[in-house]
């Protein structure tokens, strides 16, 4: 006797198999793009490293610690500056932009009211929609003139600081520099670190929240115990992700921080170059040498945002190790 034939009806049998079907098929198309992840970032290193090579064999000085590019001329050729204007400008902008942008995050997830949270939400996220370009342009024909005051003003009296100190000279000589760089990289990262944070912090469970107003602590103290730190690991990756964003930002920065192959911890009349500002310069005039030499520069850069990133995941990893374990 079959089972329709007794009575039973075979429907819900019928849609679990084809609900394991589709967790299967499911399952197989995700991990899938988890390798695809990896296919590409291999095919990427691979691409640099073979282009890489041949300015490797014509290098006639240290790679590492040559601060002069000049791979068509003499053969000289290094990342030294490169490198120390890419981090430096990348960590100043993160100084200035990662408390401006929690401040936005934690005023419209807690203290705005709700319309008003909404909008300065839209336009917060409208600033990472801007291209690069434009805010180079922008920098480099209005905000570096704007500058030049309070360049001069921390220079006479912070002059003592290593990083504003340096000679007062002419006027001019303030406007482009690593300091109106890292202006323009932290206004351009402040979207992303705000938008994210935001999100992060409205995840937190409102119970925590209304336990902690329960107990008599203030909106800043509710905020500051309840709220920051379970968000802390999501605050962290939002951080990273403007690192990155500003590690690898290319025509904004080569527009404004003059291009000088120098290393300097004088930020305000001393123009630098990065990484990603060199190769967006020089690339359309070098030739096979120099092409590969920016490519090779391209590969420090690859590796230098993937450290950061790997080094962000294991952050994130202890702290969500050390909450469980508290817990």
């Amino acid at each position: 006797m079959s089972v329709v034939s007794a009575g039973v009806d075979a429907t819900p049998l019928r849609d679990a198999r084809a609900s394991r079907r589709g967790d299967a098929i499911f399952r197989a198309l995700t991990l899938g793009a988890g390798l695809l992840v990896f296919v590409l970032l291999a095919a990427i290193a691979a691409f640099l490293i073979y282009k890489a090579l041949p300015a490797f064999r014509h290098d006639k000085s240290s790679f590492w610690t040559t601060k002069a590019w000049f791979p068509e001329t003499t053969g000289h050729f290094g990342i030294a500056a490169l490198l120390f204007g890419t981090v430096l400008t990348s960590l100043l902008a993160l100084v200035m932009a990662v408390p401006v942008a929690l401040g936005v995050a934690i005023y419209i997830a807690e203290y705005a009211p709700r319309r008003l949270a909404t909008w300065l939400g839209y336009l917060t996220d409208l600033l990472a929609a801007v291209p690069s370009v434009v805010y180079g342009l922008w920098g480099l024909w209005f905000l570096l003139h704007h500058l030049v005051g309070l360049q001069v003003f921390l220079n006479h009296w912070l002059g003592w600081v290593p990083l504003f100190g340096g000679s007062h000279g002419d006027v001019s000589t303030f406007s482009k520099s690593v300091f109106g760089a890292s202006v323009i990289l932290a206004i351009m990262i402040l979207p992303i670190v705000a938008a994210i944070s935001r999100e992060v912090l409205r995840q937190v469970d409102p119970a925590q929240k209304e336990a902690a107003l329960a107990l008599g602590a203030t909106r800043w103290e509710m905020v500051r115990t309840a709220v920051l730190p379970p968000s802390r690991p999501g605050i962290i990756s939002a951080v990273m992700l403007g690192l990155g964003r500003a590690l690898g930002e290319t025509i904004a920065v080569a527009l404004v921080i003059g291009s000088i192959d120098a290393t300097s911890w004088k930020i305000l009349p001393t123009s630098g170059n990065t990484i990603a500002a060199n190769i967006a310069n020089q690339f359309g005039e070098a030739g096979t040498v120099g092409r590969s030499a920016l490519i090779a520069s391209g590969l420090v850069l690859f590796v230098l945002t993937l450290g950061v990133n790997l080094v962000a995941r294991y952050v994130i990893y202890r702290s969500g190790t050390a909450e469980r374990s508290a817990l």
